[in-house]
């Protein structure tokens, strides 16, 4: 009996494995992505060479962008990579474009998260981008058809700044002292732009944030602002950190930048 249970959860363990091999195989064969596009009553497919007989503005550069690796393989249509995220566009085609005949993530983000699961969980989290509430869409900060689908210009990290502060206007300076972690990695440093549990969508909590960064900066032995930890303003700083704040009461209260102090102070 024990014998017999064994087997069964050794074949159950190498199946399980042989089985996922399988799946991974059938979703990347050759840097091209295999999936289940989105369905069109009715529609088939007509290949992305009949795309872009129209939206040549989309299709001349997608060769290059991280979503041309989405695929349909078909042998007699070719290349069916628009309609992996837009669906099939017989009744799109046939109609001369049109509302309704075809799949557009810049109204319904179904078609992002058909891939992209784990961002549709962020966004149910409690502070989040309102992107389920129809407010704001995928696109508004991602170009699907072009790079690596983040928009704005320059740089990757310039890039992804620039299109946080398209809105944020008030992050964007320029300032004296920008915050280092703003000019080294980007808003993302400090924000989940597809949403966290935590407000303003920060990664992390209070004090914890900046010490991600700046545990050097408390730890005992190092100076803290200047002042040796174990002093007067050194335990007045701990004491802010068993409140779970850096930025508030008048200390670093300018995360983004400052003109006036290079501490970020007001």
């Amino acid at each position: 009996m024990i014998s017999h249970l064994r087997c069964s959860k050794t074949s159950l363990i190498v199946g399980g494995t042989a089985l996922w091999g399988l799946v991974l195989v059938g979703c990347v064969t050759a840097n091209r992505t295999a999936v289940a596009p989105p369905q069109i009553p009715g529609a088939h497919f007509v290949g992305s060479k009949e795309c872009a007989q129209c939206h040549s503005d989309q299709t001349d550069h997608f060769a290059t962008a991280t979503h041309a690796r989405l695929a349909l393989s078909d042998p007699k249509l070719g290349d069916t990579g628009c309609e992996a995220c837009h669906g099939p566009g017989s009744i799109h085609v046939a109609a001369g474009g049109g509302k309704g005949t075809i799949v557009n993530p810049r109204k319904s983000p179904e078609a992002c998260f058909q891939c992209h699961l784990d961002k549709r969980g962020e966004m149910s989290l409690p502070h989040s981008h309102p992107v389920l509430a129809g407010k704001v869409s995928c696109v508004d900060c991602h170009d699907v058809h072009s790079g690596k689908a983040v928009r704005g210009g320059g740089a990757a990290l310039a890039a992804s700044t620039e299109t946080c502060l398209k809105c944020h206007t008030q992050q964007a300076g320029p300032f004296i002292y920008p915050h280092g972690a703003i000019r080294e990695e980007g808003c993302t440093a400090c924000h989940n732009p597809h949403g966290t549990v935590n407000d303003k969508m920060l990664v992390a909590r209070d004090a914890n944030l900046c010490l991600r960064c700046h545990l050097a900066d408390v730890t005992p032995g190092f100076n803290i602002g200047g002042y040796k930890s174990g002093g007067a303003h050194g335990n007045a700083i701990g004491s802010r950190l068993s409140e779970g704040t850096c930025w508030s009461a008048g200390c670093h209260e300018d995360v983004h930048g400052s003109n006036v102090n290079a501490s970020l102070r007001p």
